[in-house]
C-alpha cells in the first residue's frame, strides 16, 4: 500500500485531483472549476521551463537520474522513485518531437497557481495535448502529467 501511496503521489502531484475525479465519473452533478488559469507568462520564463523540460526528457529516456534530480523541484524529489519515472518515460514518446502547444497556469490542490506547459507532438493535431509540465517559478519541474 505505501508504494501505491508513493506511485500515485508522484505521478498526480498536480494532477492528483484529475486522477481521482476520474474514479468517481458521474458521482459530482455540479461542474468542476477549471484547473487551469490563463495567464501570460514572459517569453523568457517559457524558454527557461521548455529548456528544463527538454532537458528532464532527454535525462529520462537516457535514465540520467543526477540530471533528473537537479531539475526536480525539491518539495518533489523525495517522492520521485524510479518506478514514478518508468511511468512518466513509458507515458513519453521518444521518437517523437515535443512542441509547446500553450502555456498559462496550473492550480494545485493547495489552490497555488504553478507555470504549466502544455506540450505536442510535432506534426500532430494542434489541440492535441501529448503531455502537461508544471513548473516552480525558478523552473524547477514539480510535476508532469503525460496525457495517456
Amino acid at each position: 500500500m505505501n508504494t501505491m501511496k508513493k506511485l500515485l503521489l508522484g505521478l498526480a502531484l498536480v494532477g492528483g485531483q484529475l486522477i481521482f475525479a476520474q474514479k468517481v465519473t458521474g458521482a459530482k452533478v455540479e461542474s468542476s472549476p477549471k484547473k487551469e488559469q490563463q495567464a501570460s507568462i514572459s517569453k523568457e520564463k517559457v524558454s527557461l521551463y521548455n529548456d528544463n523540460f527538454l532537458k528532464f526528457v532527454e535525462a529520462l529516456q537516457a535514465s540520467d537520474r543526477t540530471t533528473i534530480d537537479g531539475l526536480l523541484s525539491e518539495k518533489v524529489k523525495e517522492i520521485v522513485t524510479d518506478d514514478v519515472l518508468k511511468k512518466v518515460k513509458e507515458g513519453i514518446d521518444p521518437n517523437k518531437k515535443l512542441e509547446i502547444l500553450k502555456a498559462g497556469y496550473y492550480k494545485t490542490m493547495d489552490g497555488t497557481n504553478h507555470p504549466s506547459i502544455k506540450y505536442k507532438y510535432a506534426g500532430e493535431s494542434s489541440s492535441k495535448e501529448a503531455i502537461t509540465a508544471v513548473f516552480e517559478d525558478d523552473g524547477k519541474i514539480l510535476g508532469v502529467l503525460p496525457a495517456k
